[in-house]
C-alpha cells in the first residue's frame, strides 16, 4: 500500500475515472466531499461501484464513512457492508476506543453478510480533533484490523482555529508538525503503517513531490491523494529504489552469513541491529510494492 486516492462517493464519473489512476487503494468518500442532502445517493452509488468486479480488480477498496458524532455512521455501514469493502476509513477518530467501537460494529455486519470475522480493515484519521491528537498512544493492542494510521491537517485547523496549516515557506506550523509526528510515533507503537496526509495544492507538482520525499524519509510508507495526477508520483517515491533494495539485501545477507551478531562491519562501516531492522523494512516494502 503506497497510494490512497480519495474519490467522492456521489460522483459516478470520478469513480469511473479512478479505476485508471493506478492507485493501490481507492478511498470512496461518504464524508467531506458529499453534501448532506446527497448522503443517501452517495451510499447507493458507492455500494454499486464497490460491488462491481471492475472496481475490485482495479484496487483495494476502502470507504470513508461519516464520523460517530454525526449519527450517520450506522447508516453508512448498513449501506456498504453488504458489498464487502476491503476496509473502512474512520474520520475524526478520538482514540483507540473509537477503533474498538467500529471493530465491534464491523463484526456484526460481517456476521450478517457472510464476511469472514475480522476481514474488514480499519484506517482511522487520528488528528482531526484536539482530543484525537492527544490520544495518539491509545492504538497499541486495539485490534488486528488496523491497516495503518493516518492524519489530517485541515479539520484540525478548523478545530483549533488556526488560519493556516503552513507558514510562508511552505513548512507546517508547530501544531501541525506535532500532529504529523504523533501519527508516526503512534503508528510505530501500534506496529502498523503510517500513512501521510493529502497535499491539497495538486497543481504544484514540485511542492507535492518534495512533500512525498520528506514523508518517505521520515518513515511514512504511503500517502493519500486528492487527484489522480498525484498517484504516479506517490507510487514512485514510496517504492524503494533498486539501489535501496540492493543495499538492504547486502545488509541482511551479511548479518545472516555472520550468524546474526549484534554488530558487524560491512565495507569498512559498522552496522548494528537497528540497521538490520531498517533493511528488513525496506525489503518488506519492496515486496509489497511488487504485489500492489
Amino acid at each position: 500500500m503506497r497510494s490512497l486516492l480519495f474519490v467522492p462517493g456521489d460522483s459516478e464519473r470520478k469513480l469511473e475515472k479512478s479505476l485508471r489512476s493506478g492507485a493501490d487503494v481507492l478511498i470512496i468518500d461518504l464524508e467531506d466531499s458529499v453534501a448532506a442532502a446527497a448522503k443517501q445517493t452517495a451510499r447507493e452509488i458507492t455500494a454499486t461501484f464497490a460491488g462491481s468486479g471492475e472496481a475490485r480488480a482495479a484496487a483495494t477498496l476502502f470507504i470513508r464513512v461519516n464520523d460517530f458524532s454525526t449519527g450517520l455512521t450506522d447508516d453508512d455501514l448498513a449501506a456498504v457492508m453488504p458489498v464487502k469493502p476491503d476496509g473502512i476509513m474512520l474520520p475524526k477518530c478520538s482514540g483507540g476506543n473509537d477503533v474498538m467501537l467500529l471493530s465491534t460494529k464491523l463484526r456484526v455486519h460481517e456476521a450478517q453478510n457472510g464476511i469472514d470475522d475480522g476481514a474488514t480493515r480499519i484506517l482511522p484519521i487520528i488528528t482531526e480533533t484536539a482530543a484525537g491528537v492527544l490520544a495518539g498512544a491509545t492504538y497499541q493492542d486495539t485490534t488486528p484490523r488496523l491497516a495503518g494510521l493516518t492524519w489530517g491537517a485541515e479539520d484540525l485547523s478548523a478545530a483549533v482555529g488556526a488560519r493556516a496549516t503552513r507558514d510562508e515557506t511552505g513548512r507546517y506550523t508547530d501544531i501541525f508538525s506535532y500532529a504529523r509526528t504523533i501519527t508516526l510515533l503512534a503508528a510505530s507503537s501500534a506496529g502498523t503503517p503510517a500513512v501521510d496526509t493529502v497535499y491539497p495544492d495538486f497543481r504544484n507538482e514540485a511542492g507535492f513531490r518534495a512533500d512525498c520525499v520528506e514523508a518517505e524519509r521520515d518513515g511514512f510508507t504511503a500517502k493519500m491523494a486528492i487527484h489522480p495526477a498525484q498517484v504516479p508520483v506517490i507510487n514512485e517515491v514510496f517504492t524503494p529504489s533498486d539501489e535501496a533494495v540492493a543495499e538492504a539485501e547486502k545488509i541482511v545477507a551479511a548479518f545472516r552469513a555472520a550468524g546474526d551478531p549484534g554488530v558487524l562491519a560491512i565495507g569498512g562501516k559498522m552496522y548494528d541491529r537497528p540497521h538490520l531492522r531498517l533493511a528488513e523494512r525496506v525489503l518488506t516494502r519492496a515486496a509489497s510494492s511488487k504485489a500492489d
